[in-house]
């Protein structure tokens, strides 16, 4: 399995796994959150797949930013109507956990990566995965504390 066939499967397991969360969700904002999670490591997939097939990419193109003023108005909106037990905040920070090993293959493999451009989008997609990152370290502390959640001034 070459790099781009391995980030492509970790791109897709990431999207399984964000629209399993979605669907076990109880609430309508975090399944919307999830939703547009698994909607960027789709995204991701693609871009690989292209990639791969060594399809022209603009990188400047690319627009890959998770929409977080959205993520976050759903959640302060959201405020008053949560309640979530231990087993779910656990799966959520089993997420954050896959998002930082994303991040750092990405890294990684962008150190052995010849093609300049490609190089950068691995950059870009590990940059990327440090923002889902944040926002489902958000999303917890959101979940452990919604009387005292206010988003990130980085958001």
């Amino acid at each position: 399995m070459n790099v781009y066939e391995y980030a492509m499967k970790v791109e897709k397991e990431g999207e399984a796994y964000y629209r399993e969360m979605a669907n076990i969700s109880p609430n309508a904002g975090l399944k919307r959150i999830f939703t547009m999670l698994a909607e960027e490591e789709d995204k991701h997939y693609n871009v690989f797949k292209s990639m791969m097939k060594k399809e022209k990419l603009d990188i400047d193109n690319l627009n890959l930013i998770t929409d977080t003023q959205t993520i976050f108005e759903t959640l302060a909106n959201e405020k008053d109507n949560v309640s979530f037990d231990e087993k779910q905040i656990n799966y959520y920070k089993d997420a954050i956990k896959r998002e930082e090993n994303s991040h750092n293959f990405y890294i990684e493999k962008s150190k052995d990566i010849e093609d300049e451009q490609e190089r950068q989008i691995f950059i870009e997609i590990a940059h990327e995965e440090t923002k889902h990152k944040k926002v489902l370290e958000e999303i917890v502390h959101f979940l452990e504390e919604p009387d005292n959640w206010v988003a990130s001034a980085e958001f």
